[in-house]
């Protein structure tokens, strides 16, 4: 569902407007109408923001069909142990090694695209404290040193994220970081995990506006934060950033999440009326880009067809009674952009510089 160019767009103008009918030149537009589509430049984006948004509300009960996408062998997730402080370098490296077997089978089914994703997943730089090769893909990559960090953030995707577009959820994972090691006060550690261990719904498709996927999440990140907790010891601060349809799974677990900060960015909604229904200790941040098409989506649950559509409140409402903090004109994928407001925001979040965090 590409954007309109300009070109495009002054064309379709142009042959919009034809006085007397068939067989008459046709004209330019008035002084008065061009002065009037000057006036409103963005008309034509936001009929494509409400249209995207009619489609994926309708996707639930007008199922889009697609070819089957066959199945990729790959090993089973590595035996481990549970994992510890010390044992984090033996976990890393059954992973990868885990990941270098899936290439190696994916290869040998003929498929070059994921043979090669999960390939670089194998390199000896890369730390994962979970992987599984198998269908669409799980993973869960640390960056930082996980066992001194005294700031840790946990990253919750959101739809069309799997091990074959895994490279753009690892890109905000990067960013953060990056942004995190530069910032935090002198001897503060910091570590970043972009947690992709649910099977995420399409974009339009059945799963997306309803909560099963999410449901089904919820024990996976529970255990996950236990885990983690395991590792990183009670002390640390550990802060969940959940995107699009990741605040969805983030609200669904928050309730027995041991975490100190929940920031929902980008949120349809969590499936709750309040941020105080999401029974959490941790405070309950929210923001949304300006130029963010998830506005659009109707921030209402509906039962259709027996399947509950849509996931109530719109977090960044007084209504839902979150920490509403600025996100600048981005759009929807513009959470962790270097150099953006939503970034600096959350990076303050994670370091617990709050007083800092600018509002919306």
């Amino acid at each position: 569902m590409g954007r309109t160019t300009g070109a495009a767009g002054a064309s379709e103008s142009r042959e919009a407007y034809t006085p007397g009918g068939p067989g008459r030149a046709k004209e330019p537009p008035s002084a008065a109408r061009r002065t009037c589509e000057r006036k409103q430049p963005h008309r034509g984006h936001r009929w494509r923001r409400a249209l995207l948004a009619v489609l994926i509300t309708g996707a639930v009960v007008v199922p889009l069909s697609g070819a089957a996408r066959p199945e990729i062998p790959a090993p089973a997730p590595a035996a481990l142990a549970p994992v510890t402080a010390a044992t984090l370098d033996e976990t890393y490296e059954a992973n990868r090694a885990n990941a270098a077997e899936a290439s190696r089978m994916a290869a040998a089914h003929g498929n070059r695209e994921r043979a090669a994703a999960d390939r670089a997943m194998a390199d000896p730089s890369r730390r994962f404290l979970t992987y599984d090769g198998r269908g669409p893909g799980l993973a869960s990559e640390v960056f930082g040193d996980l066992a001194h960090a005294d700031r840790i953030a946990v990253l919750v995707p959101g739809s069309d994220t799997s091990i074959d577009t895994y490279d753009r959820f690892r890109d905000t994972a990067r960013a953060l970081y990056e942004r995190l090691t530069r910032e935090a006060p002198q001897g503060t550690g910091t570590a970043v995990v972009a947690w992709l261990g649910y099977e995420t719904p399409g974009t339009v498709s059945t799963t997306v506006t309803t909560t099963g996927r999410a449901e089904a999440a919820a024990p996976k990140l529970r255990e996950f934060i236990r885990q983690l907790r395991a590792v990183t010891g009670r002390e640390a601060h550990l802060s969940l950033l959940c995107h699009s349809y990741g605040s969805v799974v983030c609200g669904r677990a928050a309730s027995r999440l041991d975490v100190d900060d929940i920031a929902l960015v980008g949120s349809p909604g969590t499936g709750a009326g309040t941020a105080a229904a999401l029974h959490t200790r941790a405070r309950v941040w929210a923001a949304r880009g300006a130029d963010d098409w998830v506005a659009e989506v109707p921030h209402v649950r509906l039962d259709l067809l027996g399947a509950t559509v849509g996931f109530g409140t719109d977090p960044i409402s007084p209504a839902f009674g979150a920490r509403v903090f600025a996100a600048g004109d981005g759009g929807h994928s513009d959470y962790f952009k270097p150099g953006s407001t939503s970034l600096a925001n959350l990076t303050r979040i994670v370091l617990g510089e709050t007083s800092e965090v600018t509002h919306g």
